[in-house]
């Protein structure tokens, strides 16, 4: 079976559908699927078992014309569109793509998020989505809270994504080497917070947690792990900003460390250093995070939001805990029991690891397979 996948960034490009696309196509041509990659110009990659197509220098309309010439080069049996509206730049042009290929397409929504089409575009914006989504043979959701947001489509099925931080930790790796390193004293309750700035993470509650703990006298200190900035999410400066901005307001910089870009390797060291990984979503705890894949593959112990959708394998005090939307309270209280309770977790930490084995790369590769091996039967 021949696949094309269009992703509007790939690595060394940083951002989560790049990531994602890398490893879920070098894991279905493991399969023995041959995967074929349109993305921008600036993509590289020395995977053999894999072919990259560095083409795209901007998403507008002639993006389509381009698209196309490739899929048809290809003789593709599906493009499979990886959709995620900040990754193409905001671009309308995307939505689109479904008619302007002769391959049927498969879209995979990374999040819901609408384009940017115009002032006060209003109900278009959102209108856009589900005309992609009508327009796909074929779309995967990365949660069940995306079930509700779309009509039902006769080819859907549900597939979250997995971690992107696969490294295996340093040879040499030690706990109280890798918190000295980042700025922790022995003593410290070493949170830690990974991923992208945007306003959906919830910071400003973070940030008012380890305000509040800092004045019970828990000796608790902030990382923020990697990265804070993408290569294509608009939103990402202005969301530092903000979260620089609200550190000073609290008087918090003393406690609190921002690493930069790290390896692999080095993430995972830091994320498996800190007492607790923090990531107050403001849109709940989701299949599709991958910051919340990348603790839970570490075996951490996690603090996040509770879910929107129920249909989730996320459990309050087994795998991870959980707190309200926006009760910057609630979450001080949760990781104040934690500081106290270390063997709650050692629970936690358990949980994460045995709960991560779902969102296996293998596991998801074959069912995309799966997937693919069923709509093409219904085209027969």
């Amino acid at each position: 079976m021949r696949i094309g996948f269009i992703s509007g960034e790939f690595p060394p490009q940083r951002g989560g559908v790049g990531d994602y696309t890398r490893h879920l196509s070098q894991h279905l041509a493991k399969r023995g699927l041959a995967i074929h990659i349109l993305s921008h110009r600036e993509a590289r990659s020395s995977d053999e078992r894999i072919h990259l197509h560095p083409r795209i220098n901007h998403w507008g309309g002639r993006a389509l014309q381009q698209c196309r010439a490739w899929a048809d080069e290809l003789n593709l049996d599906f493009v499979h569109l990886q959709y995620q509206t900040a990754a193409y730049a905001m671009s309308p042009w995307v939505h689109f793509l479904p008619q302007a290929l002769r391959p049927r397409t498969i879209t995979t929504f990374h999040d819901l998020r609408a384009p940017y089409l115009f002032p006060k575009a209003g109900p278009l914006r959102k209108l856009s989505v589900c005309w992609l989504a009508r327009s796909s043979a074929g779309i995967i959701l990365t949660g069940p809270q995306d079930r509700e947001a779309l009509a039902p489509h006769p080819h859907s099925c549900v597939i979250p994504v997995g971690s992107n931080i696969l490294a295996p930790l340093p040879a040499d790796f030690d706990a109280a080497t890798t918190r000295a390193q980042h700025g922790a004293d022995r003593d410290d309750f070493v949170l830690a917070h990974f991923g992208f700035a945007h306003e959906s993470k919830g910071f400003t509650d973070l940030l008012a947690a380890l305000s509040q703990l800092r004045k019970s006298g828990v000796p608790a200190i902030l990382w923020f792990i990697g990265a804070l900035l993408g290569d294509s999410d608009r939103q990402n400066r202005a969301a530092l900003a903000q979260l620089q901005g609200e550190i000073e307001r609290l008087a918090l910089s003393p406690w609190v460390r921002m690493s930069g870009y790290l390896e692999e390797d080095q993430v995972r060291a830091a994320l498996t250093a800190a007492d607790v990984v923090v990531l107050p979503y403001r849109d709940g705890a989701a299949y599709h995070h991958g910051s919340l894949q990348a603790a839970l593959h570490a075996g951490c112990a996690i603090v996040t939001t509770r879910p929107q959708s129920t249909a989730t394998a996320f459990q309050d005090g087994v795998n991870l805990r959980l707190v309200p939307v926006d009760d910057a309270y609630a979450l001080a209280t949760v990781l104040r029991d934690l500081y106290l309770r270390p063997k709650q977790r050692e629970t936690l930490q358990t949980g994460a690891l045995a709960l991560a084995a779902e969102f296996s790369w293998e596991n998801i590769a074959q069912r995309h397979e799966t997937f693919y091996r069923a709509l093409r039967a219904t085209a027969r």
